[in-house]
């Protein structure tokens, strides 16, 4: 099958972007809240990326955070009211004893992390395939946390990955336009992961 290109004429892939992670709302007044609704909308919207990388290994990967997205969602929709922040939303539901949202929270957190990583350090070194640098980012995010049954499924996938040259073409026509605005978004992210791990890391997001 020929590959789709992934991106409307003169643009960009994250054209196709449902919700942009510069779009995701942090409260710096309320120790930086991050608003719920749009990052798992930004969130979902990432997963895409695993789609132009082309190939069914990828599958697992996106499978996973998008199953971590429905367990935090599916508690912002059974409590809205406090939910509307990621924070809120994590103390909240640990208030009821249960953590499958915050659990969701920290696997997700772990696979943008991983996500964000590998392509940034993918566009920070121009000779650098694809596969090796989701390798070293899987090595340092994820790889830490998986059982010795799911440590060969991530690794399938990082095999899988195309030569960079196949990929960044299916992101846009300009090479410095895909590059820029692939910049601003990898740091928007890498912000709020910054954020959540924090937050994360706290007594108060424990069970």
């Amino acid at each position: 099958m020929a590959a789709v290109n992934a991106y409307p004429p003169g643009g960009t892939f994250l054209d196709t972007l449902k919700v942009s992670f510069t779009n995701v709302p942090v409260d710096k007044e309320k120790d930086n809240a991050v608003a719920t609704t749009e990052f798992l909308e930004a969130a979902e919207s990432l997963t895409t990326l695993f789609d132009v990388l082309g190939s069914m290994a990828f599958n697992p990967v996106k499978g996973d955070m998008l199953g971590n997205v429905k367990k935090i969602r599916e508690r912002q929709l059974a409590a809205p009211a406090e939910s509307t922040t990621l924070q809120d939303l994590v103390i909240n539901e640990l208030k009821t004893k249960k953590h499958t949202a915050t659990e969701g929270l920290v696997w997700l957190v772990r696979g943008l992390d991983f996500t964000c990583i590998a392509l940034s350090q993918n566009l920070a070194l121009p000779t650098e395939e694809l596969a090796a640098s989701f390798r070293n980012a899987y090595g340092n995010t994820l790889k830490p946390h998986h059982s010795f049954l799911i440590k060969p499924v991530f690794s399938a996938a990082m095999s899988a990955c195309p030569y960079r040259k196949d990929f960044y073409i299916k992101l846009g026509e300009d090479p410095e336009k895909v590059a820029e605005e692939l910049r601003v978004w990898l740091a928007a992210l890498e912000k709020i992961i910054a954020i959540l791990k924090g937050f994360l890391d706290r007594k108060e997001a424990k069970w």
